[in-house]
């Protein structure tokens, strides 16, 4: 018997049909994908911050009821909903999206009345970061009729969607740069902003200390240096920035040899991309040349061990993008941790893959909230279109609305703007603020 995660040999056998062969992903995909899976999994069990203060220990049973809301049970025949994750790959461990997946869904099903007042469930498959078992993963939720799909980071995006796609089965990404799902403007919705992070938020913070020129700091692979290049590089340039890239190899120690040029010429503004060790590597790096200027980083960049190994000094005042407040006590993480102690299990609330799983899955039900009658894969996809703004769940402070005007050359993407918070001295994130959040037009 076959394991219920993985496609039968029919699937395999369907896959060449299902799409055209795509051997290499895009610079902005591949990308995306590096970060999503360091911040998923993180360098040492914890990928954003330390357990937020008055956020640990067990939640008093008053608070936790107030937290998951007044009981709407779901009621008559299951709503079948298809979620496909990495499980545990050769790269990344994300087994536990299905857990944070599956607590959700008990918490809409018991508290929000799951779809249309049916309840929710999960067809799950694992891609194993394997774009072949992508593709078998979205043939398998095309043969098991799902009215829709969730992802919440994976490496092989694109593979799982064009076969979902292909079947105009609407599919919720919580992450994703992906070219293809991005620029789709019927089937796919993308719960973060592919490019606020990277390019508006450095821009932002340049104009605003008056400075004319971006440094990105990045691990040198090719995906990355590309991405730069043919991407982020422009759009500073358009800005009327000057802007320069230092690649450094992945697991450079002391970087200090290559920003050494930081102290005959001035880099304006530094910008870090990649995992946390090489960003305690960069800022070290950054303090031993004597840079005191402005840097901006991704979550992924701050955990334990850059806490550990970064002097709180030079942490201090460093801006941090992220796609949700992890690592702060606020009305999401309340509301995660309520959901988790409730119906999960050995599940970490201070992971951003957490967060990006209960995004995906309640951002899907709160779309669809009003629908009535049968549920289809176009009865949602209608009603995710016609939804009213909303605020994102699980991301305290962001808007979504999916009508493909957030991002107009990315129609996909349900969110403009991100969240930003400021490291105190001891590199722990303040409270997160929204940047770039603006109306999404009707």
């Amino acid at each position: 018997m076959r394991h219920p995660a993985l496609p039968g040999p029919g699937l395999r056998r369907r896959r060449s049909a299902a799409r055209a062969p795509r051997r290499v992903l895009t610079a902005t995909a591949a990308l995306s994908v590096g970060v999503l899976l360091l911040a998923a999994c993180g360098a040492d069990g914890s990928d954003g911050a330390s357990p937020a203060a008055g956020s640990s220990g067990a939640a008093s049973a008053g608070s936790t009821a107030a937290e998951l809301g007044p009981a709407d049970e779901a009621k008559g025949t299951p709503v079948r909903i298809g979620m496909v994750s990495d499980g545990k790959g050769p790269v990344s461990d994300l087994a536990y999206e299905s857990r944070v997946a599956d607590a959700t869904v008990s918490w809409l099903n018991a508290h929000r009345g799951g779809i249309a007042g049916r309840p929710i469930r999960l067809v799950k498959c694992e891609a194993l970061a394997d774009p072949a078992k992508g593709t078998d993963c979205g043939n398998r939720m095309v043969e098991e009729k799902v009215a829709a799909v969730i992802v919440g980071s994976s490496s092989v995006g694109e593979s799982i969607w064009q076969p979902v796609h292909a079947a105009r089965i609407p599919m919720v990404f919580g992450n994703t740069s992906a070219p293809g799902p991005l620029a789709d403007p019927d089937t796919t919705f993308a719960l973060t902003d592919p490019n606020y992070g990277s390019i508006n938020l450095p821009v932002e913070q340049a104009r605003e200390k008056g400075l004319k020129k971006i440094t990105a700091v990045a691990v040198d692979v090719p995906t990355v240096t590309a991405y730069y290049k043919s991407a982020v590089g422009p759009a500073y340039r358009q800005a009327g920035l000057d802007f320069e890239l230092v690649p450094i190899p992945a697991g450079t120690a002391d970087m200090t040899p290559q920003l050494q040029r930081f102290t005959r010429s001035d880099p304006g503004l530094v910008t870090l991309l990649g995992s946390d060790s090489f960003c305690i590597s960069a800022l070290n790096g950054l303090k031993a040349v004597g840079f005191t200027g402005t840097v901006t980083a991704n979550i992924v960049c701050i955990t334990d061990s850059t806490r550990k190994s970064v002097p709180g000094s030079t942490l201090k005042g460093l801006s941090v993008s992220a796609p949700s407040p992890v690592g702060t006590d606020n009305p999401s993480s309340r509301l995660i941790k309520a959901v988790v102690d409730t119906y999960g299990h050995d599940i970490d609330i201070h992971r951003s893959g957490t967060f990006t799983m209960f995004i995906a899955v309640a951002a899907l039900q709160s779309a669809t909230e009003g629908l009535t009658g049968d549920v289809t894969p176009a009865g949602i996809t209608a009603a995710v279109k016609a939804m009213p703004e909303k605020d994102l769940p699980g991301a305290s402070g962001l808007k979504f609305r999916c009508n493909g005007k957030a991002v107009p050359r990315q129609p996909a993407a349900c969110v403009r703007g991100t969240l930003v918070t400021v490291l105190d001295g001891k590199g722990q994130p303040t409270p997160y603020k929204p940047v770039g959040v603006t109306p999404i037009e009707g």
